[in-house]
């Protein structure tokens, strides 16, 4: 990083000569008139064919049981009371799949409501309800629990439980003749968790490869789909056997889900599957139906709370972590390091953590060892599943895969991306920059999607951060699969060429600027594959590609191409490594989020990176002070940007000081509205 970094200073350098940067840019609030501003999320109309999904456990008359997630009937029937008062409008499960098919549109603010695990009070508490509300449900029972014989305890999950507690086939029989409940499938036996990584973390047995510590080994592919496919078929044919009716409703434990499974599940009929993700559901995408899990017997206060929330857009705050910083041979160490990052982030209570796969140790952005296990480089360490998870389950965020596009040093046969010299009309590998695979080459797309798909079976993540190594320079690509690729799309067959003519020029940039994102996609949907459609993408953009949209073709990268295709942009808010004085820097930072915001609706998908270290600096004196950091956020949020983080974070030295920037960066400790 750090060698790419004193490049694109010079690179920076460079255009400021020749592009002349005002600082009297405004650096407070801008006045909107009550006229312009844009209504309240709660004002909108609902998106057509959109619907709220509510998740239900176990229902009590009594205490409500949280190690069942469970409310008290008299909850329940306040709460859809509430809904119904409200102008909430109840749906059933075929209601979404004829919106779906085009045959109807659901009603404005649709609700469905789900309930799991297969609790008898199903039958007992929530049918009454449902007959006398006139109110559809889902019900996905897991199979092995309704299955178990009578007199004998059920296993959940380590917590010996009284058979009663859960419904009988007959049951199930009696509710699947009943017009107001879709029977779905919760999975046969795979509602637990289970060692999927050698430090021994318990993760979802449905959505992760097992691995065995006997024999040091995960699954492979084919141990995997068996095992899948075996318990998807007992739930369905049971289902179907009981019911008469094939099971439709794919309902994932945890809420986690899987590409592999979700694909084996469609094999086997089923045309819908949900999480527990944020967000309303909309019936044009079937495949990860976010749902809002009701537990620890809310008040109709917080209930109303939790309904009005699932159309607020989320703000992101994010470390940039290094795993590098917490790797360690002594495993003592890494485990004080490792413990030390989880409470941080726990104590710094922000919302996403962007955590390195690849490891750098160099520093020269040159990937020659992975934290997961691969087919193609050197395993560092088993590393990155583990400490993924520890951040998911105990520090409580999302954490995005950072992971390189190109810069992988691959077998010296695949083609590196080079450089064609003007002046002695050479080409060669620009060692100042990234050295990368090319783009153009099909060996490298597939050994780079093949390393992607490793990272995917053996990790559990929520996204994908592609790193701001995909890039390519106004000389760049030079490579022969390069000028090929050229001459293919009617371009001339040598750069000195393309560069003579403006037209020709400009169309290169396109061209070369699609072809990063169509790798992109290909890398995503490869993830995607096996991890599950939730995943969402991020990607960094370079400065200057937002602020003077004609360096693109310095770099390859586009601002509206970039919010058409990711979830988030990520632009690189360094003011130092962009060679901004310390007095301009707010000024700059405000000059940013505003070019981000001349696209409508751009700042909702931005999430704006400062800088924690000046790379043009060494030892203490890199670091950049925790005041400095929390000033530029609040010039971030004054300028109109909600998203924003920083990189990297220093852990084990606390830096930047979370007593200078929690105040600023935690949305849950300060909320700003």
């Amino acid at each position: 990083m750090l060698k790419r970094c004193l490049w694109l200073s010079a690179l920076i350098a460079g255009w400021l000569m020749i592009t002349a940067c005002s600082s009297a840019h405004n650096t407070t609030p801008r006045y909107v008139p009550p006229a312009e501003r844009t209504p309240l999320t709660a004002d909108h109309p609902w998106p057509k064919n959109s619907f709220l999904v509510l998740g239900y456990h176990d229902v009590e008359d009594g205490a409500a049981d949280q190690r069942y997630l469970s409310v008290r009937t008299s909850a329940l029937s306040d709460q859809i009371a509430w809904l119904r008062d409200n102008g909430y409008n109840p749906i059933s499960v075929q209601q979404i799949l004829d919106a779906h098919d085009g045959k109807i549109v659901l009603p404005e603010k649709a609700v469905l409501l789900t309930f799991d695990d297969g609790y008898s009070s199903f039958y007992t508490r929530v049918w009454p309800l449902l007959k006398a509300y006139n109110w559809p449900a889902l019900w996905a029972p897991v199979g092995s629990w309704v299955d178990a014989p009578a007199n004998k305890k059920v296993d959940f999950g380590g917590l010996m439980t009284a058979r009663d507690k859960f419904a009988t086939w007959k049951m199930v029989e009696e509710m699947g003749k009943s017009p107001l409940v879709e029977v779905g499938a919760h999975t046969w036996n795979s509602h637990f968790g289970a060692e999927a990584n050698p430090q021994g973390s318990k993760e979802p047995a449905v959505a992760n490869r097992l691995y065995d510590k006997k024999t040091g080994t995960y699954e492979t592919d084919e141990q995997y789909y068996r095992r899948i496919n075996a318990d998807i078929a007992l739930i369905t044919n049971k289902i179907k056997t009981v019911t008469g009716k094939a099971p439709r409703a794919w309902v994932w434990p945890y809420g986690a889900a899987s590409g592999t499974t979700l694909n084996l599940a469609k094999e086997q009929g089923y045309k819908m599957a949900f999480t527990l993700n944020e967000g309303l559901a909309n019936a044009a995408f079937l495949d990860d139906i976010p749902r809002v899990l009701i537990s620890d017997n809310p008040s109709i206060k917080r209930f109303a709370s939790q309904v009005a929330q699932v159309r607020e857009p989320q703000t992101m705050r994010v470390m940039h972590v290094d795993l590098d910083y917490v790797y360690d041979k002594d495993p003592a160490q890494q485990k004080r390091n490792i413990d030390k990052l989880i409470q941080r982030v726990y104590d710094m209570r922000i919302s996403h953590v962007f955590l390195q796969a690849y490891a750098d140790p160099k520093g020269d952005g040159n990937i020659r060892e992975l934290y997961f296990p691969n087919r193609w480089l050197p395993m560092r360490a088993d590393l990155f599943n583990y400490i993924s998870w520890q951040l998911q389950t105990r520090a409580g965020v999302t954490v995005y895969a950072w992971m390189p596009v190109l810069a992988f040093d691959l077998d010296a046969s695949i083609p590196r991306v080079t450089a064609w010299d003007p002046k002695t009309g050479r080409t060669a590998i620009n060692r100042e920059n990234y050295v990368r695979l090319s783009p153009w080459d099909s060996e490298a797309r597939k050994r780079i999607t093949e390393i992607y798909e490793d990272l995917a079976k053996h990790a559990s993540f929520k996204g994908i951060l592609f790193h701001d190594d995909a890039f390519l320079t106004d000389f760049e690509d030079a490579s022969p699969e390069a000028l090929a690729a050229y001459r293919a799309a009617g371009l001339p067959g040598s750069i000195e060429q393309i560069r003579s003519n403006p037209q020709t020029f400009e169309r290169w940039t396109r061209l070369k600027s699609k072809v990063l994102i169509d790798f992109t996609k290909q890398l995503t949907q490869a993830v995607r594959n096996i991890r599950g459609p939730q995943v969402q993408t991020a990607r960094n953009i370079y400065a200057m590609p937002v602020l003077e949209p004609e360096s693109e073709a310095w770099f390859a990268q586009n601002l509206n191409d970039f919010l058409n295709t990711y979830d988030w942009t990520a632009p690189m808010a360094m003011p130092f490594m962009e060679q901004i004085p310390a007095n301009d820097a707010n000024a700059w930072l405000d000059r940013l989020v505003n070019a981000v915001a001349q696209t409508p609706g751009a700042l909702d998908k931005t999430v704006f990176e400062l800088q924690a270290r000046d790379w043009r600096k060494s030892g203490e004196e890199a670091e950049i002070s925790g005041k400095q950091i929390a000033e530029w956020m609040r010039q971030l949020k004054l300028s109109g940007a909600g998203n924003y983080g920083y990189y990297p974070d220093d852990f084990i030295s606390d830096k930047p000081e979370m007593s200078e920037i929690r105040s600023t960066f935690s949305s849950y400790w300060y909320p700003q509205k």
